[in-house]
Parts: structure tokens; sequence; C-alpha cells
């Protein structure tokens, strides 16, 4: 590292050490509550999907659901002549809580490129950004692809870090089973379950979700990128006429499968639809045990960055959500499934 990187290095270190209360950011420490909030803001903030959950922190890193909705509906009516009115449980009765694992968000910079950024006025910045960004990234592959927390995790074995923790779609399939479809074969040929995509969400809409919560305004379909290629393309190929395609373009600005609104999220399973509303789902951190370091590995030529929080990743109603695990398509020449 160059002598003037050096001295605008040491100034982010510094900065890092006084804002979180320590002498020396080499030395792990725990990172200020303030700082940490801020820091989660700035991950929710680096993701459109990520803005749209819930990222809340919790006191212990084993406890029970925060609860940030109902489970069903209220209403009624008693004689109070002969009865007393009683009061019902706002969220589900069966035993279903939350346990936070350690995550490491470890990562490091060559000397080569602190020296190309030490140039740029918002040096700080692009150091903080550069993790902030990838935590999301993270994050989101968790979301859908973890499926165990292993002691020792294998990036080459499981690129979409599915050994890390306990996703939104595994947690489904342990606790909910009945509510997630397996292999469904969707396309226009002899042996399908469904004609079509649309009419496969319509369905686990009306099958697999709780009626209270089957006709909210705040059901997403969140599906893989691929399956509203499939249905739009051919939309766009069959209406070449000007008038037609002018009419498409609002349709694909305001994309839907089932008659619901319709998302695609990076890292979502390529063919695989969840049904839920949004604030449906949640990544819990237990506050306060956000650990760090940052540490010149001269050995290496980099700057390392080790960093590490519990968490969980949460659904808070199993009845507001559904999910077709694996659809099945036609193959190129419609006498088969892929």
């Amino acid at each position: 590292m160059k002598n003037e990187s050096r001295v605008i290095f040491d100034a982010y270190t510094q900065q890092i050490a006084q804002i979180n209360g320590v002498t020396d950011p080499t030395r792990q420490f725990a990172v200020n509550p303030t700082i940490e909030q801020k820091l989660e803001n700035r991950i929710q903030e680096s993701s459109d999907f990520l803005k749209s959950i819930n990222i809340v922190p919790v006191d212990e890193i084993k406890g029970e659901k925060l609860r940030l909705g109902t489970s069903g509906p209220i209403a009624s009516r008693t004689n109070t002549s002969s009865s007393d009115r009683t009061p019902r449980d706002i969220h589900e009765l069966e035993d279903d809580g939350y346990e936070c694992f350690k995550t490491d968000f470890d990562s490091y910079i060559k000397y080569s490129t602190v020296d190309l950024w030490a140039k740029f006025p918002d040096f700080q910045e692009r150091m903080r950004n550069q993790v902030i960004e990838q935590i999301a990234r993270d994050r989101m592959m968790i979301g859908f692809n973890g499926t165990s927390h292993a002691t020792d995790t294998d990036l080459a074995t499981n690129p979409l870090l599915q050994d890390v923790n306990i996703g939104w779609i595994q947690e489904m399939r342990v606790k909910a089973p009945a509510r997630v479809l397996n292999n469904v074969k969707v396309g226009d040929i002899g042996g399908n379950d469904y004609k079509n995509i649309d009419a496969a969400v319509y369905d686990i809409v009306g099958s697999l979700i709780d009626p209270w919560f089957r006709e909210g305004t705040d059901l997403v379909v969140i599906c893989g990128r691929d399956l509203l290629h499939d249905k739009y393309l051919s939309l766009v190929d069959n209406n070449p006429a000007p008038t037609e395609r002018n009419a498409l373009q609002t349709l694909l600005a305001n994309k839907q499968l089932g008659g619901k609104r319709t998302m695609t999220v990076p890292f979502f399973p390529a063919k695989s639809v969840m049904v839920t509303p949004l604030n449906n789902l949640s990544i819990y951190y237990q506050e306060g045990s956000r650990r760090r370091t940052i540490t010149d590995n001269a050995k290496r030529d980099r700057i390392e960055d080790y960093q590490s929080v519990n968490e969980d990743y949460v659904i808070e109603e199993l009845g507001a959500c559904c999910i077709i695990d694996g659809i099945q398509t036609p193959n190129a020449t419609n006498d088969g499934w892929i």
C-alpha cells in the first residue's frame, strides 16, 4: 500500500474506532448499537426487495416470533345474557418460534484496490458500501436457498449459501409442507397439472392460503425470472401490430400471475413460485450481537474485514404463504417435461 493510501486508510479505521467507542479496531469489538442500527438500515435500503420486508432486532437469540401481523378474523357476536364474550388470539396457536444463528460476513480488499480508491474523495463510503451491498445480496440468497446451518460451510458445494442458514422456502417445507406443491407440470400438453402458470397461481392462492388472507391486496407472487419471461415473451411474439404492442407496454409494466402482482427477486429459484404478503417475510437479528475486526494482513497484501451477526429468516404467518417448489415445463418438442 502506498504511503498516501496508508494515511487515508488509517483515517478510515480511526473513524470506525471512534464511532464505536473503541481504541483499536484491529481487535474484535462489539459494534455500537446506534451504528449497528444504521448499518442494518443501509443494508435494507440497498435492495428494493429488502426494503419491502421486515428486518428487525430481537433481544434474545431464541424466542417467540414477533407476530407482525394477525392470523385470522376476530369479529364475532355474543349473547351476553347467557355467556361471556370470549376474545380470540390474533396470532397462530402453534408453537413456532425463531432461533438466530451466527453468520460471518468476512471479506478482504487488496492493497492495490485501496491505492486505487484512495484517489477518490468518497473513499470511506466505497469501503463501507462494498460490504453493505454484498451482505444484502447474501441475505436474499440465503432467504430463498438456505436449507441448513452447517458448522463449517462449503461455498464450492453450496454456491447459493444453502448451508449458511435456513431460509423462507425451507421453513415452509419443514413447518407447513401441506402449503407446498412439489414438481408441478405446467404447460399446454398432455399430462399437465395446469395449462399455464396463471392457473397454477390462481389455484394455490384459493386452496393453500388461509381464507382470511386470500383477498388481501398485499399478496405478491415472487417467482423466477424465467417463468415471467416465458409468459410475456409469447404475448409479445403473438402481437406484432403497433397498437397491440402499445397495449402490451402497460401490461409488461404491471406484470401479474393469477391476478396477483408479481415480482422477480435476485437468487429466487428459477422454476418456483412463492405467494405471500411481503411484510410476512422477516429477517431477525439479535441486537448487540454484531462483532467486527479489521486486520491489515501484509502476508497477503490485503485488508481483511471480519464481521458477524446472529440472525434468522422468519415467515410470520405460515397460513399467509404458499409455494410451488419446482415447476416442470414442456421441452422444446412438446413431448416431455423439463
